[in-house]
């Protein structure tokens, strides 16, 4: 169990980015932390793994305070050393019994060509890798589904899903929240460095739903007015309706992934 109490984290004294913040993340669960941009969210976790200092606040691991030993984490843009190759990457990481060329199978990825030539999406499958080769109680996840292919997607869902049932306690944010409802088991709303709603998964439709229509409500008059137009009438509405459908139909798609 991740416990955290009365977090404050701030870049500049009077701007706090978290605001003591208490939470508690239990193990064999997946826990989606969702918000707009600037919500916090990297910043709850780089001070969850101690790379940027906390002005108050305690986070405990099983009753002691947590450290990087039980924790992996994958950060939004990862770093590489220059001309190596995949393969030597995760030479760094000492896991004699994790199979590198077997859990390839699954991401395809030129292991023996130098970092350097990856395209966004293959150099986040060989950090993905890195983190499954550490293999560590609490995996820390920023953005996982960043820049992958729909089928990538679908396999890192399922190999989080079973990393849950083997008793991982897993942490990932994200500011589209259709990549977690169909993931998580709970899901966390941040705003202004709070923790505003905590939603179980009966609830994840009903929260989508309040959200969407909260931030469109507060947008269509100055995008219309940007537009030069008033906001949709219900005619109008009838004639975008197929453009409309299409845009469902690839979100309905998303979340089958």
């Amino acid at each position: 169990m991740i416990t955290i109490e009365n977090l404050t984290v701030a870049y500049v004294e009077e701007k706090r980015i978290i605001d003591s913040l208490d939470v508690a993340f239990s193990p064999g669960t997946i826990h989606g932390i969702v918000g707009l941009n600037g919500a916090g969210k990297t910043t709850l976790l780089n001070a969850i793994f101690g790379l940027k200092k906390k002005q108050s606040g305690t986070i405990t691991y099983n009753g002691v305070p947590i450290n990087k030993r039980e924790m992996s984490y994958l950060m939004t843009e990862s770093f590489f050393y220059s001309n190596i190759t995949g393969r030597e990457y995760l030479r760094l990481f000492k896991n004699k019994q994790f199979h590198v060329d077997r859990w390839n199978d699954l991401f395809l990825l030129p292991l023996d060509e130098i970092i350097d030539t990856y395209s966004s999406g293959m150099k986040k499958k060989l950090a993905l890798l890195g983190i499954l080769m550490q293999n560590k109680p609490v995996m820390v996840l920023d953005e996982p589904f960043n820049n992958l292919d729909i089928e990538s997607c679908r396999i890192i869902r399922s190999i989080l899903l079973k990393l849950k049932d083997m008793g991982k306690t897993i942490l990932i944010t994200s500011h589209i929240i259709e990549t977690l409802t169909n993931l998580c088991d709970t899901i966390y709303y941040l705003e202004q460095g709070k923790i505003k709603n905590t939603i179980s998964k009966p609830d994840f439709g009903k929260f989508e739903q309040e959200i969407f229509s909260a931030i469109e409500s507060r947008n269509e008059k100055l995008v219309a007015e940007l537009l030069g137009s008033a906001p949709l009438s219900g005619k109008q509405v009838k004639l975008y309706e197929p453009a409309f459908q299409r845009a469902i139909e690839h979100r309905d798609l998303f979340r089958r992934f």
